[in-house]
């Protein structure tokens, strides 16, 4: 039996190690918190009913993703190599799976949420610069683009361009975006919950146990439509396995990855249950779709379900809109940046095992992988034209979860392929804190197949696409050998 985890195989060509701990967290961080905290809420209001089971949804979203995250620090200590999450699954069950992955990824995963994030930084940046809501029209056939696509397209023209540049400016960018989204939802929680709370929020939510706690009552059908809540919470905390994907950027990969995992998913885990405690001081948790005001309609019947742009506007009238603005701008590029300088290494690492193109692993005089991050970017800006990308990432959602069980039971099947294998950290809580993921994972794929059957097979088609693709390039790589 084998007691080592195989090393990548020598290459001329070498990612350069660059990322401290600090930029190992804000890419952490900087690639969770995108555009879902400003918006999400809404929905899952209206789905669960009370202001106790909405900070419910983000506690247990929270505990879920912290505990993922604790136990993907010891894969990616294991095994610090380019592709990280990709590697953990080529080496636990095969190339197949790890194929699959990458191709979901590449697919729709990662530019799918490359196109969302930079349409929702075009659409918010419409609010300063109106000409962004207006129709570019190209040719006297009618066909045309929409000035917001044309933004998203620019803002993933300019990140991409940036990151061919290197790892520095990639970082660079990465960290002070970062550091100026923690500070934007500091602002929310600090002037929501202490320095202007709203008295007729905070009577509706929480004057009384009844109207904190709601009045509905625990069944299982209740339990249903929890789990169903949580899958906003969960994909707006979603990304923080990004970091892996640069593992071999990492200057001290077997302390930093496991730490920068832990400290980035629990800090922004705890702003985003602070955030909401702030909407919940500024706005009813229902209210009436009807109402004139803002205070009036709730967070669950927010106006485009924009929850932070009405809790600000609460604080400083018309001008919270541009202040929103401002801050989900900053959030969104930040968050773009992140994806698009770590999507691309699960591409470049897909190629160095020759089932890609052969192009996408190498490098630039830089020293990234510049094919692979203008395919990304291509395919990203496909996306964002066609429209669809919100309809695919809908569809991904199961296709997401599967990965993600399958990645931390990886734990579990490592440790009995490679007992040997230097482990610098261990999961926390190993063996059960895994085991509980995997089972409340595996819940809310379940729950999921029955409540929203529409977007689950789809997604499972998604990846399973991958399949024949991954045959035919391993078939071919042969024949050439």
């Amino acid at each position: 039996m084998a007691t080592t985890v195989p090393e990548p195989a020598p290459s001329s060509e070498h990612l350069k190690p660059g990322l401290s701990l600090f930029d190992s967290v804000t890419l952490v961080a900087g690639s969770m918190i995108g555009s879902g905290i400003f918006i999400v809420s809404a929905d899952i209001t209206r789905q669960v009913g009370s202001p106790a089971a909405l900070l419910m949804v983000w506690l247990v979203a929270g505990v879920m993703t912290i505990a993922g995250a604790l136990a993907y620090g010891e894969l990616a200590a294991m095994m610090p190599q380019a592709g990280g999450q990709y590697v953990y699954l080529r080496e636990a069950y095969g190339g197949m799976w790890a194929f699959m992955f990458g191709w979901t990824l590449l697919l729709v995963i990662q530019t799918g949420t490359i196109a969302a994030v930079a349409v929702a930084f075009a659409r918010f940046a419409g609010v300063m610069w109106p000409v962004l809501g207006s129709n570019l029209w190209i040719g006297a056939g009618g066909a045309g683009l929409s000035g917001e696509r044309a933004g998203a397209i620019v803002v993933i023209a300019v990140l991409t361009a940036a990151n061919l540049r290197g790892l520095n400016m990639g970082k660079w960018l990465q960290n002070s975006f970062t550091t100026a989204k923690i500070l934007s939802l500091c602002l929310i929680v600090v002037v929501g919950c202490l320095i202007v709370p709203n008295p007729v929020a905070l009577r509706a939510n929480f004057g009384s146990s009844t109207a904190f706690l709601g009045t509905g009552s625990m069944s299982i059908a209740g339990a249903g439509v929890f789990g169903a809540a949580m899958v906003g919470a969960l994909f707006s905390a979603d990304a923080w396995a990004s970091v892996t994907f640069a593992a071999a950027e990492v200057r001290n990969p077997r302390r930093d990855l496991p730490l920068a995992l832990a400290f980035g998913t629990g800090v922004v885990i705890a702003l985003y249950i602070l955030t909401n405690v702030a909407y919940l001081c500024e706005l009813p948790a229902w209210g009436n779709a009807a109402a004139a005001s803002v205070v009036g309609r709730g967070i669950a019947h927010a106006s485009s379900d924009r929850v932070a742009a009405a809790a600000m506007q609460v604080v400083w009238g018309g001008a919270g809109a541009k202040v929103t603005a401002i801050l989900v701008m900053i959030s969104t590029f930040g968050c773009a940046n992140g994806l698009i300088l770590t999507g691309a290494r699960v591409i470049y690492a897909m190629s160095r095992d020759r089932v890609f193109f052969a192009a996408a692993g190498r490098l630039n005089r830089a020293s990234v992988p510049a094919v692979a991050l203008v395919m990304q970017g291509i395919w990203a800006a496909v996306l964002t034209l066609s429209g669809t990308y919100s309809e695919l990432l809908d569809y991904v959602i199961f296709a997401q979860l599967m990965f993600y069980v399958l990645t931390v039971s990886a734990v579990f099947v490592l440790r009995r392929r490679f007992p040997g294998a230097i482990r610098p950290y261990r999961a926390w809580g190993y063996p059960l804190v895994p085991a509980l993921y995997v089972v409340a994972a595996s819940a809310l794929m379940v729950d999921l197949l029955i409540l929203k059957p529409r977007f689950t097979w789809p997604g499972l088609l998604i990846a399973l696409s991958g399949v024949p693709i991954y045959y035919w390039t391993t078939a071919r790589t042969r024949a050439i050998r």
